[in-house]
């Protein structure tokens, strides 16, 4: 699956010509900012808002679609409002998604060639492992790379998958995969939010170790790698099972999610402590306070 590439600057559609097309002006009122705009010597934005014909938000909208910076609005409730980076990129939570993603470019990408997999691990159940992974998949897309999340986590409730999450349609999706049911065309395009598509874990099989410990599992990851600029990989809870240790050494590097005030320093410690001996490269560890 091949994602297109957008241009990262489309400077020729100005901001009332985007709100107008997006049904969030009038055409009389777009002509009403630009007078006043000239008359005050304003910018748009700042004229529209003295004019009260627009908010923040809409002139927010406006850029990221000038700079091509996908989000989506309140009103739009095709995926799960946990989804902070799609619906709230302004935000907090946002803006230091966006410094882990820095953090990672600089430690991770680019470091060896082709090195574009990384596993998202936690010692329990509870420390949002899946909900940074989700978020940070979003910041890398709106970013412009081709992102692939995968959820590895093949004994996931239905309601705590990355399918749920992000609302897709139910698929064969990991679990047929490895099963040798389906290929990477199980993967899902996310709308409104280009460069993204997720590949959610599909059935819940009796042999989640061994679907995770065949060769397949290794393929589908050089395969993917060809494809998309950057794979993340949703796991199950490192406490409770040896499969994100097998997931991690497949992808080779790794990130660790902690909760802040419940995560126990010495779990955290002894996954690393796994991890690093199975010969993972372990990146750096988030803190989750969400």
């Amino acid at each position: 699956m091949a994602l297109p590439i957008s241009p990262i600057f489309n400077a020729s559609r100005s901001i009332g010509d985007i709100l107008v097309a997006n049904g969030r002006l009038t055409e009389q009122g777009a002509a009403q900012i630009l007078d006043y705009q000239k008359a005050q010597n304003l910018q748009f934005g700042d004229a529209a808002i003295a004019l009260k014909l627009l908010t923040k938000d809409d002139i927010d909208f406006a850029l990221s679609q000038q700079y091509d910076y996908a989000y989506l609005n309140a009103t739009n409730t095709s995926l799960s409002p946990a989804l902070l980076a799609a619906y709230q990129p302004f935000g907090a939570v946002s803006e230091n998604l966006r410094a882990v993603r820095s953090q990672l470019t600089l430690r991770w990408l680019g470091k060896q060639p082709q090195q574009n997999v990384l596993a998202v691990v936690s010692p329990s159940k509870n420390d949002g492992r899946s909900f940074v992974a989700a978020n940070l998949a979003i910041v890398f897309a709106q970013q412009g790379h081709r992102t692939l999340l995968m959820d590895a986590d093949l004994r996931a409730e239905p309601h705590k998958s990355q399918q749920s999450l992000f609302k897709l349609e139910r698929s064969l999706g990991l679990s047929g995969i490895l099963a040798n049911r389906a290929g990477l065309e199980a993967a899902q395009l996310v709308p409104g939010l280009p460069h993204l598509a997720v590949l959610p874990a599909g059935a819940v099989p009796p042999n989640p170790q061994e679907l995770l410990g065949r060769l397949a599992f290794g393929n589908l990851l050089e395969g993917a790698s060809q494809q998309f600029d950057i794979i993340l990989i949703d796991t199950p809870a490192g406490g409770d099972f040896a499969d994100a240790e097998i997931i991690a050494t497949r992808a080779g590097h790794a990130m660790m999610v902690c909760r802040n005030n419940q995560t126990l320093l010495p779990e955290a410690q002894h996954l690393a402590s796994r991890l690093q001996g199975g010969g993972v490269e372990l990146i750096g560890s988030v803190l989750n306070d969400a």
